[in-house]
């Protein structure tokens, strides 16, 4: 046995011999000899030792100094030894030369270490009285059999080896094998010791036995005892049992006139020994090869186990009435059985209420099966659900109405790492996700450090200072919180220093790398150039993915058209009517450069950042498999996120199966995901129309949906409705991608062509953007 203990609670982890009612346990301590038992376990304790030191020191039997020197506590210790090898020399002895319990030495050294042991380290006489308070039934203790360890278990099944009460090494410690989880479904916290009715009527079909001929069927005699008549009428095995009578291998076994039973001549000698009046026929004889059972405890031990083999779960009362005996005299049999750990005790079928007893083998099979049933309750939503759920999980209904600076920085957290075209942010990838939108919220989450935007993968090609070079409307901008900035970095092996820049462009990123952040007219003044050679110069650099300004409205600046962008002209007109102008270069706060980290290698890269990134495609999808990697272009190779994915579900983490219908491959999930996707299966079916962006991550056309992909441009959309695709707007044009009728077309152009971004943003964005 292997046990270990803490402050809150004690384990005792037991072999398959070991099988006893979970009640005994709370008689194991009796309060009269308490005091007497826990002595005896001291003396082997540390503690025991370290309080013998402190105690002969503090007598003076052990000398601390030494001729003006400290004895060194090695010699201490060797002293303290020697010292109760003299008073109590049974402590130190081998257990192989000491007989019963060891004798305490009426000693004054050894009374008071005890003594201190027992009440000042530990509390005995409470202690005391906690365990009479048991006896006399005044504390309730319930005892449960559970299918796997509660959350009251987990402390002390993931204890430390200081905790152990025995000398086995952490890695052969049995409870290593326990399934421990750090999440349970609602559904299945409601009662762990919940047995799954279906995987006990599966056990006992399995345990029934089957014969196709009378050799199989004499195999059953032997190993299960005995049929009754009735059994083996019902499975129309007569036809068997005739030829094994003519052979004299079998034999009818009738007891007190009533019962018939079907026995192999080979276990006569046990019924003789069972139901010493039962008659047989026909008259067989016993093989001088097996040997008779020398008692009636032991015939009915054995007739009782081979029983149980082919029953399952049955009370007292049912074998008791398969035999025709009394059940005083099964229950001898049983307790038994229980002692050698062959068979367990407990309520089993749920709603049953009575006590059962059960074939140790069989009932790990059930608990097995329950949990497979458990995994498989997860029935795998379709594809069409799948999208219909990632609308929900996205805020992306009507019915939701989500608005405010900290619901906006919810939605970006959510869309961390993904890229987009810079345009699409504010136009349609915000906006869809909630209703009110402000640009001034996603300003201030830029300007408090909560969120940094950027270009974290720079372009594949060089730039040519005779082509343009701000960035277009359909540079992809990534928004991520600040603390995250160093990783998306790193992934984007960016080197913008490396890059072939113009002129302009270096003068204005060396007087960033050596001035640091400034001011767009800081820049102005300081390098010499003309306020339109600095914008230039920065546009090239944000597409560079080299700077970044504070503010989201630097971005804006650099995007407006020139025929929206603020002149003196427009700006007394503007002051004229009341207004300022938003997207001006001079709002945008301070520029600064992205500083590179080191471009990481996506194939070996460290476990944190790997489980980091998992968490975080785990709040976009939910659900996480390999295809919508494609969506992802800072992801590592699958390969990679998998061994993560499987070390997380086994932490208890994550759950992985199969949750999303028609699309291959390994599926894992978070365990709140699981309820969201039953009840968006069990919901009825939408009417709505929700329109997305080409470039939105939920655009799976051709991913997961049927059909193929579309680009992912700012101009391009697509029409859902109930999670199927009804229409695509791909290049100006409308492709119907169901058969509607002509009313619910127009209804569905409609809601293509609508934009629903804030009117303030025309100035950058335009009427139609592209």
């Amino acid at each position: 046995m292997q046990a270990a203990a803490n402050e809150n609670s004690i384990i005792l982890s037991l072999s398959s011999s070991h099988s006893f009612p979970l009640e005994d346990v709370f008689r194991y301590l009796n309060s009269k000899t308490v005091c007497e038992t826990l002595i005896q376990a001291m003396l082997d304790a540390p503690l025991f030792e370290i309080r013998w030191r402190w105690n002969a020191t503090r007598a003076l039997a052990i000398l601390r100094n030494r001729n003006g020197k400290r004895v060194p506590p090695y010699l201490q210790r060797m002293q303290a030894e020697d010292l109760i090898a003299q008073v109590f020399p049974d402590q130190i002895a081998c257990f192989e030369n000491i007989q019963g319990e060891r004798k305490v030495p009426n000693h004054p050294l050894v009374s008071q270490v005890i003594d201190d042991c027992l009440n000042e380290a530990m509390d005995i006489k409470e202690l005391e009285a906690l365990i009479k308070k048991i006896e006399q039934k005044e504390i309730i203790l319930v005892a449960k059999d559970l299918r796997e360890p509660s959350i009251f278990a987990q402390e002390i099944i993931n204890a430390r080896p200081y905790s152990f009460l025995d000398d086995t090494e952490f890695a052969e410690r049995r409870v290593n094998a326990v399934r421990n989880r750090s999440w349970l479904d609602p559904s299945e916290a409601r009662d762990l010791s919940r047995l799954d009715p279906a995987a006990i009527a599966l056990v006992r079909e399995e345990a029934w036995p089957e014969a196709r001929d009378f050799d199989e069927l004499h195999d059953i005699l032997m190993i299960h005892g005995f049929l009754s008549q009735t059994e083996g009428l019902t499975n129309n095995w007569q036809e068997f049992f005739e030829p094994l009578l003519g052979q004299g291998r079998a034999a009818r076994f009738q007891m007190n006139g009533e019962q018939i039973f079907w026995i192999a001549t080979e276990r006569l000698s046990f019924f003789q020994k069972i139901y010493p009046r039962g008659q047989w026929s026909p008259a067989v004889k016993v093989p001088a090869c097996i040997q008779e059972p020398s008692s009636f405890e032991e015939a009915l031990r054995e007739i009782v186990r081979g029983r149980l083999e082919a029953l399952g779960p049955v009370t007292l009362t049912e074998l008791a009435g398969q035999m025709g005996l009394p059940t005083n005299k099964i229950d001898q049999a049983l307790l038994a059985l229980e002692h050698e750990g062959f068979v367990f005790r407990g309520k089993f079928t749920p709603d049953l209420g009575a006590e059962e007893w059960c074939e140790r083998r069989l009932l790990q099979r059930i608990h097995k099966y329950t949990i497979e049933s458990l995994r498989q309750s997860i029935q795998p939503v379709s594809v069409q659900n799948f999208v219909r759920f990632l609308f929900d999980f996205h805020h992306m209904r009507s019915d939701e109405e989500w608005t405010g600076p900290q619901t906006l920085q919810e939605i970006l957290a959510q869309l961390e790492g993904f890229e987009a075209p810079a345009a699409s942010w504010e136009a349609d990838l915000i906006p869809a996700r909630m209703a009110q939108y402000d640009p001034i919220w996603l300003d201030s989450l830029c300007v408090s450090g909560k969120i940094v935007w950027g270009r974290f993968k720079p372009p594949k090609k060089l730039l040519d200072e005779n082509k343009r070079s701000g960035p277009v409307k359909t540079t992809p901008i990534c928004l991520v919180p600040r603390n995250n900035a160093h990783l998306w970095k790193a992934l984007g092996n960016g080197q913008p220093e490396e890059r072939e820049l113009s002129t302009h462009a270096i003068e204005v990123f060396e007087h960033l790398k050596t001035k640091g952040a400034s001011f767009f007219d800081e820049i102005v003044g300081q390098t010499g150039l003309l306020k339109t050679q600095v914008e230039e110069a920065i546009a090239q650099l944000v597409t560079e993915g080299a700077i970044v300004s504070d503010s989201y409205a630097g971005l804006r600046a650099l995007l407006t058209p020139e025929s929206n962008k603020p002149t003196p002209h427009r700006l007394r007109h503007s002051l004229a009517r009341g207004r300022r102008a938003l997207f001006g270069i001079e709002h945008a706060g301070r520029w600064s450069l992205m500083h590179s980290d080191p471009a990481i290698d996506k194939e070996n890269l460290e476990y944190e950042i790997l489980e980091e990134l998992v968490f975080i495609y785990l709040r976009r999808w939910g659900v996480l498999f390999r295809s919508l990697l494609k969506q992802e272009s800072f992801a590592p190779p699958w390969r990679i996120l998998g061994r993560v994915l499987r070390r997380l579900e086994l932490r208890g983490q994550l759950r992985g199966g199969r949750f999303v219908s028609q699309v291959s491959g390994e599926q894992f999930a978070l365990p709140e995901t699981i309820e969201h996707l039953r009840r968006i299966r069990q919901e009825s079916k939408s009417e709505e129309l929700i329109s997305i962006s080409a470039t939105d991550p939920l655009n799976l056309l051709g991913i997961i949906l049927p059909g193929k992909r579309i680009a992912h441009l700012t101009h391009n959309r697509i029409v859902f409705r109930d999670g199927i695709p009804l229409a695509v707007l791909e290049g100006g044009n409308i492709h119907f991608l169901t058969e509607l009728p002509p009313d619910e077309q127009w209804q569905v152009q409609k809601v293509l062509v609508r934009r629903k971004f804030p009117p303030k943003l025309r100035y950058y964005l335009g009427k139609n953007y592209s």
